[in-house]
């Protein structure tokens, strides 16, 4: 199965709005700002806004040592 436009993240995207973010990941708005508030995700702010920064989330994803079982 396909998946949806709508759903599928261009890969050179390196900055995204939290309601994006929450719309593809599958969280709630409310739950990404409080991961953000916490900095868990990191952010850039561009102007007003304030971007979750992907390139940096993916790099510390791929950076983490944790070991799940």
């Amino acid at each position: 199965m396909e998946t949806p436009k709508a759903q599928q993240v261009p890969a050179p995207v390196p900055l995204m709005t939290k309601e994006r973010f929450a719309d593809l990941s599958g969280l709630s708005v409310d739950t990404v700002e409080g991961h953000i508030r916490r900095g868990y995700l990191p952010t850039r702010k561009i102007g007003k806004r304030l971007l979750i920064n992907l390139a940096l989330l993916q790099v510390e994803c791929l950076d983490d040592d944790e070991v799940l079982p």
